[in-house]
C-alpha cells in the first residue's frame, strides 16, 4: 500500500507542478494582453484628440497667428473628462497648456519622456507626476514636424480601475485549475489501481502462478493489450525455458554417453560441469585418485593446460572472423594415450576435453611396423631384380640362353613387385577409404566365374578342379572389383598352397533377410592349427620358403577379410576333417 501511495503521489505532484506552469503561463499571458488591450484603447483616443487638434491648428493657422486662446474652445469637445491638451514648439516650449493659464513660467518640455519619444519615434507616452501641476497624468505626446501636440489623462481612480485587467478573468482560471486538481485527484488514483493490479498481475506471473484466469480490467484499454504481451511474454518465455531444460538434459545425458571426457570450468578454473569419463580418465592419468574435476590442474601432466589457460586469462580475445584458441597434445600413462584439447572461449570460460586414442594410436604404430614390413618386403625383388640385370649387363658374352633366362627371372620379379604395390594399394583404400568405393546391387556369380577365367591356366596347370554352387539369384549389395579380389585371392591361396589334384568348391549355403552364406572350401592339406588365427595378418606366412617360392605376396587373405568386412560381412577359417580348409563369410543383400 505504502508503494501504491508514494506512486500515485508522485504522478499527483508532477501532473500539478506541470499544469500548475501552465496556469500561470496562461494567466501571465492574458494579463498581459488585457492591459495591453486597455492600455492600447487609451492611447487611441488620446491619438484620435492629438490628431483632431492637430488639424484643428493647421486650419486656423493658430502657429501663424499665435492666437492659442482659441484651443479652449476646442478644450470643451474632448470625449475624455479632464483631458490636458498642451502644444510644445520644436525647441521644448511650452506654448499652450489647458490646465495653466499663464505657460510663460513653464519650464521647457524638450526632456520630458513622452517629448523624447516622439522626437524620435512620432509618439511617445509616459505615466508620472506633473512637476507643473503635481497631478500624475497618462502623456501622448504626437510629432506635428512643427510642434508636439502632448495630451494626458487624468491618472485618477476611475483610470486606474480603467486600466486594469478584469477579475473575471482570473476567477475563472482558478475555477478551472480546482477543477483540473479534482479531475487530476481522480485520474490518479484511477491509474494507480490499474498499476497496482498490473503490479501484482506481473508478480504474479514472475512466481509461475497461473496469470490467464486472473480477473482484470483491462480488456479495453491500454493496459488490456499490456497483460496481454506480458501474458504472451509469460508464455514464450516458460516455452523457451521448458525447451531450454529440455535440451540442458539433452545436453547431460550427451555428455554422459560420450566415450571423451568433458568438463567447462569458468575463468577462475571452477567447474561448470563434467561427465564421468572425464573423472575416470584423470584418475587414470593421476597418482591420485579424485572425484574433482578442478584436480586436473594439480596434474604434473596437465602443465601446459594451466600455462595456456593463465595466459589468455589476463589477455583481451579478439576472435572475430578467428578460430577460438586452443591447444592440442597427447599424453601418454601406463600404456594408455589420451589427447587433451583445450579450448578458450570469448568469455575467458574454457573446455578441457581427453580422448582415448589408445587404440588409433597403437594402430598408428602398427602401421609404422607395417610399413617397415612392407619396405623389407619390397626389397627382395628389387635386389633379385637388380641382380639379374647387373648379372647381364657386367657380363656382355653370356650366352643368349643365359641372358633370356635372367631376363625372365628379372621381369617374374618385377610382376612380383608390380602385384604386391597393387596388393598393398588395394587393403591401404579399403581400410583408409572405403567409401570411396562405389557399392550397387550386383549378380555374384559372374564375379566368381570372372576370377576362375582369370586364373584358369594356373588351375590347368595344377590338374585342379573347380565346383561353383551359386544361383544366378544371388544379387548383393557391392563392389564388383572388390569381390572380384576376394575370389581370386581365396582361388589364389589354394593354386600356391592346396597342391595339385586338388579341388577347390564355392557355394552359398543359407540365407536370411540381411545376408547370404558362403561356404569356400579346398581339398589339400590344410595348415597347421597354431597359424590359423593368424593368416589374415598382412605378410604372415605359414611358410615362408614356400611363399617365395609360389609368389605369393603374403596380403592376399589380409584382403579378403577387410573387403568382407567392407560389405558388412564376417570370415573365419578352420581345417577340414577330411583336409584342407575351410572359408566361411558372408555378403550383405541389396
Amino acid at each position: 500500500m505504502i508503494v501504491q501511495r508514494t506512486f500515485r503521489r508522485r504522478i499527483f505532484i508532477n501532473f500539478f507542478v506541470v499544469f500548475s506552469v501552465f496556469t500561470l503561463a496562461v494567466l501571465g499571458y492574458q494579463y498581459d494582453r488585457e492591459k495591453s488591450y486597455r492600455t492600447g484603447q487609451l492611447e487611441n483616443t488620446l491619438e484620435n484628440i492629438s490628431e483632431v487638434t492637430h488639424r484643428y491648428i493647421e486650419h486656423k493657422r493658430i502657429f501663424e497667428s499665435g492666437d492659442f486662446k482659441s484651443l479652449d474652445t476646442l478644450k470643451m469637445l474632448l470625449p475624455i473628462e479632464n483631458t490636458r491638451l498642451t502644444i510644445v514648439d520644436m525647441t521644448g516650449k511650452v506654448v499652450y497648456d489647458s490646465f495653466v493659464a499663464d505657460v510663460q513660467p513653464v519650464e521647457n518640455h524638450l526632456k520630458r519622456p513622452e517629448v523624447q519619444k516622439a522626437l524620435y519615434s512620432g509618439k511617445g507616452t509616459d505615466i508620472r507626476l506633473s512637476n507643473t501641476t503635481n497631478q500624475k497624468f497618462y502623456y501622448y505626446a504626437k510629432n506635428c514636424k512643427k510642434y508636439f501636440v502632448r495630451t494626458a489623462a487624468l491618472y485618477n481612480v476611475d483610470m486606474a480601475k480603467f486600466l486594469k485587467t478584469e477579475r473575471t478573468f482570473l476567477v475563472f482560471v482558478v475555477f478551472l485549475f480546482i477543477l483540473m486538481w479534482v479531475l487530476l485527484h481522480f485520474t490518479t488514483r484511477r491509474l494507480s489501481e490499474f498499476i497496482v493490479k498490473l503490479k501484482d498481475f506481473a508478480l504474479k506471473a514472475g512466481q509461475n502462478e497461473d496469470i490467464s484466469k486472473m480477473d482484470s480490467n483491462f480488456q479495453d484499454n491500454e493496459l488490456g493489450v499490456i497483460r496481454k504481451q506480458i501474458i504472451q511474454i509469460y508464455d514464450n518465455l516458460k516455452t523457451a525455458k521448458d525447451e531450454l531444460t529440455s535440451e540442458r538434459e539433452k545436453l547431460y545425458g550427451h555428455l554422459q554417453v560420450l566415450k571423451e571426457g568433458i568438463s567447462i570450468f569458468t575463468p577462475g578454473k571452477n567447474k561448470i560441469l563434467a561427465n564421468s569419463h572425464f573423472i575416470q580418465f584423470i584418475n587414470m592419468i593421476s597418482d591420485k585418485s579424485t572425484i574433482s574435476a578442478e584436480h586436473v590442474f594439480s596434474i604434473p601432466e596437465f602443465n601446459k593446460v594451466v600455462e595456456f589457460v593463465d595466459k589468455y586469462r589476463e589477455s583481451d580475445l579478439q576472435t572475430q572472423n578467428k578460430e577460438l584458441p586452443h591447444i592440442e597434445f597427447t599424453i601418454e600413462k601406463s600404456e594408455k594415450f589420451f589427447h587433451i584439447r583445450c579450448i578458450i572461449f570469448v568469455d575467458k570460460s574454457f573446455e578441457v576435453l581427453i580422448s582415448d586414442v589408445t587404440r588409433p594410436e597403437k594402430q598408428r604404430l602398427l602401421k609404422q611396423q607395417l610399413t617397415s614390413n612392407i619396405a623389407h618386403e619390397l626389397k627382395t625383388p628389387l635386389s633379385s631384380i637388380k641382380g639379374y640385370l647387373e648379372t647381364v649387363l657386367n657380363n656382355p658374352n653370356i650366352p643368349a640362353e643365359k641372358q633370356t633366362y635372367f631376363l625372365e627371372k628379372a621381369f617374374a620379379q618385377s610382376q612380383r613387385l608390380t602385384d604386391l604395390l597393387n596388393d598393398i594399394s588395394l587393403l591401404n583404400n579399403i581400410e583408409d577409404a572405403g567409401g570411396l568405393f562405389e557399392f550397387k546391387p550386383l549378380m555374384l556369380k559372374p564375379v566368381i566365374r570372372d576370377a576362375i577365367e582369370n586364373l584358369k591356366i594356373r588351375l590347368t596347370e595344377r590338374n585342379m578342379d573347380y565346383k561353383i554352387d551359386v544361383d544366378n539369384e544371388v544379387v548383393v549389395n557391392g563392389n564388383e572389383s572388390l569381390l572380384f579380389s576376394v575370389f581370386q585371392n581365396l582361388v589364389e591361396n589354394s593354386i600356391n598352397y592346396a597342391g595339385n589334384n586338388t579341388t577347390i568348391s564355392i557355394r552359398k549355403y543359407l540365407e536370411d533377410n540381411k545376408f547370404y552364406y558362403f561356404q569356400y572350401t579346398d581339398s589339400g592339406s590344410g595348415i597347421p592349427e597354431e597359424h590359423l588365427p593368424r593368416i589374415f595378418e598382412r605378410f604372415y606366412r605359414v611358410d615362408y620358403g614356400r611363399s617365395r617360392e609360389t609368389g605369393g605376396t603374403g596380403l592376399g587373405l589380409s584382403i579378403v577379410k577387410n573387403a568382407i568386412m567392407l560389405h558388412k560381412g564376417e570370415i573365419s577359417v578352420k581345417n577340414r576333417p577330411e583336409g584342407g580348409l575351410e572359408f566361411l563369410f558372408s555378403l550383405a543383400k541389396r
